[in-house]
């Protein structure tokens, strides 16, 4: 058999019941040529949680918990300028960047938020060639119907818009970040200039890995649209990332819930996912509206800060990883 294929999740206690959707959701789609690491890095997940997420351990995937301690993080300040959405600080969102220096017995791995579910076998991904590119995602189709966010990726972060990646699902080239000493350059700029984002871990790997970007086709990252694009909607997709508001959890009828649920009810969180969608209130689904609006006008507002991804590699600083 093949070296085991290592799929990482990042996740806090709160989080861990759409972890295992995440992960009820593989074991279908799993090869018995293949063996498969579910690598969980957290910080203080309680024994319950790691007893439900140990218990969808199968025969060739393996459940592996990797807590991750505060030196590691110390560079990340609760900051306005890391905050998630510009709403919120979870440190968790940077774990990612951390991993290949954090697990170098990889050259290459698949990262993967907890708010997505698999319809495919990670293998599929897994075996596409990044050759010296330092990661391979699919472009964040979640804001290209989007106009301030449009407008924010290109005028602050500094990439095309078309070209911009969501950061959700990635095939990581761990020994290619290792040689080129991406987490290094990552805090070098993050505490030096400490450049106010929409979505941090997102855009510092969209600046940083321009140009070396294995793109992936929409099929590994689908994320739902709203009803005016249900005509995008992916015909088959192989990984569904219920990215941004667009969460089965909190709203009826969002674009591939199916798949959500139909994981859902294996899961030991079954009953405590329904009890979360029949308690959320039309009035917490509108707070969800207006911080989404929140997050557009900050995104609006971003590209005349004074210092930004854009304006920074404009002066001369290498923002990019050549």
């Amino acid at each position: 058999m093949s070296q085991p294929i290592p799929i990482f999740y990042t996740i806090s206690d709160d989080f861990a019941p759409y972890a295992a959707v995440a992960i009820e959701s593989l074991l279908p789609y799993v090869s018995s040529d293949h063996q498969y690491q579910i690598i969980i890095v957290h910080q203080g997940l309680r024994q319950v949680t790691r007893q439900n997420l140990k218990s969808l351990t199968r025969d060739n995937v393996e459940i592996i918990f990797y807590e991750i301690n505060d030196a590691k993080l110390g560079a990340i300040q609760n900051r306005k300028e890391n905050f998630l959405r510009a709403d919120f600080f979870t440190p968790s969102i940077f774990y990612r960047l951390f991993l290949a220096d954090l697990f170098p017995q990889y050259d290459k791995a698949i990262y993967v938020d907890s708010d997505t579910v698999w319809n495919g076998d990670p293998a599929e991904m897994f075996a596409i060639a990044l050759n010296d590119d330092l990661i391979g995602a699919a472009p964040d189709h979640s804001v290209e119907h989007v106009a301030p966010m449009q407008t924010y990726i290109k005028n602050a972060v500094g990439v095309p818009a078309a070209e911009y990646i969501n950061s959700g699902v990635l095939l990581m080239n761990f020994k290619q970040l290792r040689q080129d000493d991406f987490t290094q350059h990552f805090l070098y700029l993050l505490q030096k200039y400490h450049v106010d984002c929409i979505a941090p871990d997102q855009d510092y790997l969209n600046v940083m890995c321009s140009g070396r970007i294995t793109y992936l086709n929409e099929k590994w990252n689908a994320m739902p649209k709203d009803d005016e694009f249900a005509a995008e909607r992916v015909a088959d997709p192989k990984l569904i990332h219920y990215n941004l508001f667009f969460k089965p959890w909190h709203f009826d009828q969002v674009m591939y819930d199916q798949y959500f649920w139909q994981a859902a009810q294996k899961t030991p969180y079954a009953q405590q996912l329904k009890t979360v969608r029949a308690h959320y209130t039309p009035a917490m689904q509108q707070l969800d509206r207006e911080k989404l609006m929140s997050m557009l006008n900050h995104a609006d507002e971003l590209p005349e800060n004074p210092v930004t991804f854009k304006k920074l590699q404009d002066q001369g600083e290498q923002v990019r990883l050549s």
